[in-house]
């Protein structure tokens, strides 16, 4: 069987250190940075992708052991690993990959690594059953847990329900970091590309109260004369 020594090994291989530097700029991982202390090897998603298809078999413990990781790129390629474990996976299945997901969320510690995982690991999962998990990681008081509440609202978009979203950016509203209007404002976006009229009615409700970036965000997929309306303030 796979192991995580296997695939850090990889990792190791694939290394490079001249890009390492400038993704660490990226994801901000210096003092005070929402980021502060992670550490890269220096791989393209692309790569990292590619090692997880290659290590999809790798058992959970395993892929815990990734989890635990100080570089990125290996928490990365773990979280991918369930993504793919999860949509091949029976009932059983599914409901061990999310709650080990959930039982390792503070793992899960960069908007990259909530974006490539919550749609699948917590909304697909939530799909057809009570969506009140997303609503206690929006009380967290930690910025990564209420970025996955409102991302993973995306299964829930993409199946025409728009509720949960508009909850949860509801109760967003005074949220303080850039990281989670830029998500909420991605999310509405998204109800808006399904229907306008729904994404209309809930900007109206709400001129005036949504972050600015949020509503840029929003309102990129309007017609020109409504951005300019709700842009207006």
């Amino acid at each position: 069987m796979p192991a995580a020594a296997d695939v850090l090994a990889r990792l190791q291989a694939l290394a490079n250190p001249n890009r390492a530097g400038g993704v660490a700029r990226f994801f901000k991982t210096g003092p005070g940075e929402y980021g502060e202390g992670d550490q890269f090897l220096g791989l393209t998603m692309p790569q990292q992708r590619a090692l997880a298809r290659e290590f999809r078999a790798l058992p959970m413990a395993e892929v815990e052991q990734l989890l635990r990781s100080r570089w990125h790129e290996a928490r990365a390629v773990g979280l991918v690993i369930w993504t793919l474990q999860f949509a091949k996976a029976g009932p059983a299945g599914r409901q061990a990959i999310h709650e080990h997901y959930l039982a390792n969320r503070h793992r899960v510690n960069n908007w990259d690594l909530v974006d490539i995982t919550a749609p699948t690991l917590l909304g697909s999962y939530l799909l057809d059953k009570n969506r009140e998990p997303l609503y206690e990681l929006a009380a967290e008081n930690q910025l990564w847990s209420q970025r996955m509440a409102v991302v993973a609202t995306l299964a829930f978009i993409r199946k025409g329900q728009f509720q949960d979203t508009f909850s949860l950016v509801e109760l967003m509203l005074a949220h303080p970091h850039d990281l989670m209007h830029k998500a909420m404002g991605w999310m509405l976006r998204e109800v808006g590309k399904r229907n306008e009229e729904a994404l209309e009615e809930f900007l109206t409700d709400h001129h005036g109260q949504l972050p600015r970036i949020t509503l840029r965000y929003a309102i990129e997929r309007l017609p020109l004369e409504r951005r300019t309306w709700h842009m207006r303030k």
